[in-house]
């Protein structure tokens, strides 16, 4: 891990931008050191600096957590190949058409968390050498990657997931190995996503402590006052 960038934010917050390999990302870290670390994890071709993003990630951090967030692939700073761009088309097309999208997803999500798991689990490895990071480790953000990192990673002892990211047939069956505290958030009227398929999603969750916020609103209409409760669970789970 070689990090290529480092400022300290008003709020005390230190900002450090990384490389790792050809994976670029952020950690943010607070004042008081060691601190649980929280990987939070974006989709939708998102940038790891996009401003709801950093918003959290400062958010956790002024709460006394660590948080990093990386580019998966084909995200942000990482280019994107051509079978991805055609990836995204198709299902922008089909979801404007009101057709099936089961098929353009397992395409386009599957590999994508084939290739994303193992750069967090590796990420991972590098983050916690840090002296100003202790463990234990939370996830928040895609549903579909942190369905696979809760079940690969023992290292992840509480997860938070966005029930607006979507989930292929396969990740849904591996949701019922999902074993540690869940909170899941739902938006009831999001234009992109079925709301039953989400609903069915939480009730295949296998762990025995899950909790399920649901709010009215659009796909990105996630009130901020969930990212409040976010930090209250993870207290709970982490500290």
């Amino acid at each position: 891990m070689r990090f290529t960038s480092e400022q300290r934010l008003d709020d005390g917050v230190l900002e450090r931008e990384f490389t790792l390999g050809e994976v670029p990302g952020v950690l943010w870290t607070p004042g008081s050191a060691p601190a649980p670390l929280i990987l939070i994890g974006h989709n939708g071709g998102l940038h790891k600096r996009e401003a709801r993003l950093v918003a959290r990630a400062r958010h956790a951090a002024e709460h006394g957590f660590a948080a990093a967030a990386i580019d998966a692939p084909g995200h942000g700073d990482r280019p994107r190949s051509a079978v991805d761009e055609q990836h995204r088309a198709d299902l922008r097309r089909a979801i404007e058409a009101g057709e099936p999208v089961d098929e353009i997803v397992d395409a386009f999500i599957v590999p994508l968390v084939e290739k994303a798991v193992p750069e967090w689990r590796t990420t991972l490895d590098a983050l916690l050498t840090l002296p100003e990071i202790a463990g234990p480790v939370g996830y928040a953000g895609m549903t579909a990657i942190g369905i696979r990192l809760a079940v690969v990673e023992p290292r992840i002892s509480a997860a938070g997931f966005f029930a607006g990211g979507f989930v292929p047939s396969a990740l849904r069956e591996e949701a019922r190995k999902v074993t540690i505290p869940l909170l899941f958030l739902l938006q009831w009227d999001d234009e992109g996503n079925d709301r039953q398929l989400a609903l069915d999603l939480f009730d295949a969750f296998g762990t025995r402590e899950k909790t399920l916020h649901a709010n009215l609103g659009g796909h990105a209409g996630t009130p901020w006052f969930e990212v409040d409760d976010g930090a209250r669970f993870f207290a709970r789970h982490l500290k």
